[in-house]
């Protein structure tokens, strides 16, 4: 939405180039490249890929600097275990601008951990990355980020609102929980299995699974049908398994992208780590606000996605995305035209994740099941004591221990808060 403190407003989508730098041996995107043209040419290119988000129409400027996922996340880590370097515009103390490359291991260190998790627009003007495997050697472009997968193997699992049950309802997400807490090693067969819940309010006709999974794994035709199995078990009446079989990468990353809207809507976006599946208490409570008719709206949905993986495998400290012991993200997304109904939509959201973490002050408090918020989709509810009554504050939630040393890197990078936003990193 437009605020009537931005003074300038910078296009950045010029800054789209994905080439191959040979002077950092590592992958050159521009800032302003979308994840749908980075995919393309990575993979067209050189048969590579990034453990990106699932949206192709997201400009990379925010979403690799705020520590994005997707995918391949749980095979191949968060994206910015892969970010070797990033350009950025700063200001100095007397307000002259100018480039730094900042890598994992030259001079400016501390900028490049700034922007593995950070967020953006907090430090300066990104105008590209430079993407190169963490341990990567050698000058073989192929070699330097993940090998695409050849083919996906995919289905669909399907639920009919008119026939499920609350106890059908919270036994299936008690299941997903179940079985990738059973299945959240790095190596795991089933690592690169990608299952989003997506269950829209049930004025809708149902609500489903969406599955891929590398077609090269050992078994995989096997492994896909158990998956779909612990889904539907104890489940009645079952849901239905659609198996779509195996196609090209590129194909299936296309065909199941969320599209980018052509007319720019109104929305709200609130989300959450998960360490643990919710409690059976938790899941009456997103079962209460989906399937309500008193109060539920017409274009919400719950979504749950897998994480963890490989991505567990990285010290919390050693990137600034702090979330490195999960199993699961959780995003409420509600999406409407009129703004008078602003207000409407606004309050049954915040409502309905007051009421879910309400044990917890109504936020996802870093603790046995949960592991705060992503910084990516920043809600400034949960800086409103009216809405998070936990105590604490909202940075703890989206950065942990981390806090504390991106407010030093914002001293010394942004000394005259330059770039600063109602949810930026401040100086100590």
């Amino acid at each position: 939405m437009d605020n009537p403190d931005v003074k300038v407003l910078l296009d950045m989508s010029q800054f789209a180039e994905v080439e191959f730098d040979e002077r950092y041996c590592a992958f050159s995107i521009g800032a302003g490249a979308t994840l749908g043209q980075v995919y393309e040419a990575l993979f067209y290119g050189w048969g590579v890929t990034v453990p990106g988000g699932g949206c192709l129409g997201v400009g990379v400027g925010g979403h690799f600097s705020g520590g994005g996922y997707g995918p391949l996340s749980r095979q191949h880590g968060s994206v910015v275990d892969h970010l070797y370097g990033v350009e950025v515009v700063v200001v100095n103390a007397e307000g002259k601008a100018r480039p730094v490359v900042a890598t994992r291991d030259n001079q400016y260190k501390d900028l490049w951990w700034a922007h593995t998790g950070g967020g953006g627009g907090n430090f300066g003007v990104i105008t590209r990355y430079l993407m190169r495997t963490a341990g990567a050697t050698g000058s073989d472009p192929a070699k330097l980020l993940p090998k695409a997968p050849g083919q996906l193997l995919s289905s669909l699992v399907l639920w009919d609102w008119k026939t499920v049950t609350k106890a059908g309802f919270i036994r299936s997400l008690r299941n997903f929980f179940t079985f990738y807490e059973r299945h959240n090693t790095a190596g795991s067969p089933y690592d690169s299995l990608y299952s989003p819940l997506l269950v829209p309010v049930s004025s809708t006709d149902g609500f489903l699974l969406s599955t891929q999974l590398d077609a090269s794994v050992p078994d995989a035709e096997k492994l896909l049908k158990a998956f779909n199995a612990a889904i539907a078990e104890g489940v009645d009446p079952a849901p239905t398994a659609i198996e779509v079989g195996a196609r090209p990468f590129m194909h299936t990353t296309i065909e199941r992208s969320i599209p980018e809207l052509v007319t720019p809507e109104r929305n709200l976006w609130k989300a959450g780590y998960l360490r643990k599946g919710y409690t059976d208490a938790q899941l009456g409570t997103i079962h209460k606000y989906l399937t309500d008719p008193a109060g539920r709206p017409q274009n919400a949905t719950f979504l749950l996605v897998p994480y963890g993986g490989k991505v567990n495998t990285v010290r919390p400290d050693a990137t600034a995305t702090f979330q490195r012991d999960t199993v699961a993200k959780m995003v409420m997304n509600i999406v409407w035209s009129d703004p008078a109904e602003d207000a409407k939509h606004a309050d049954w959201t915040r409502k309905f994740y007051r009421d879910l973490y309400a044990t917890t002050g109504g936020v996802p408090l870093h603790d046995e099941y949960n592991a705060g918020s992503y910084i990516n989709y920043p809600d400034l509810d949960l800086a409103d004591p009216a809405w998070n009554t936990s105590g604490v504050p909202w940075q703890t939630l989206y950065y942990g221990d981390n806090y504390p040393r991106l407010q030093r890197i914002k001293a010394k990078w942004d000394p005259r808060n330059v770039f600063h936003h109602s949810m930026s990193i401040t100086k100590p």
